[in-house]
């Protein structure tokens, strides 16, 4: 078990560079966790790749169908308490101290390629390319 951002669901679900570094770690580790908040992070970036003709429309809701399928029983709301410990013991943001939050309350890794969050929480989060359960 194992949070992941919302990054690296997209890297799964949308074909990229990353695609095959999110398919590593779902491979290894499958049961993926993330903050509520996932989904409106999602459907931001699906809605940016509809902007710039990357996504029709129908795709974008068939993604969207994959990702709540995907996440379906592993979204969590995390305390506002301990999102705002971590945002003022850090420079992240809320958004990204909800994933740090959840990881931390379940005692697992959060994967995630965020510079930031990896560099601040070095005890919590991991890079998909670090990542080995």
């Amino acid at each position: 078990m194992i949070v992941v951002d919302t990054n690296l669901i997209m890297y799964l679900l949308i074909q990229g560079e990353r695609t095959e570094e999110a398919e590593r770690v779902f491979k290894a580790d499958s049961q993926w966790l993330a903050p509520f908040l996932w989904r409106s992070e999602f459907r931001n970036a699906l809605a940016f790749y509809m902007r710039r003709g990357a996504l029709l429309l129908e795709r974008a809701v068939q993604i969207m169908q994959e990702a709540e399928s995907l996440m379906q029983g592993n979204e969590f709301v995390v305390p506002s308490q301990s999102v705002l410990a971590l945002t003022a013991a850090s420079s992240c943001s809320a958004y990204d101290c909800e994933f740090v939050a959840l990881a931390q309350d379940f005692g697992v890794p959060l994967v995630t390629a965020d510079r930031q969050v990896l560099s601040e929480f070095p005890t919590t989060a991991v890079s998909p390319e670090g990542f080995n359960p």
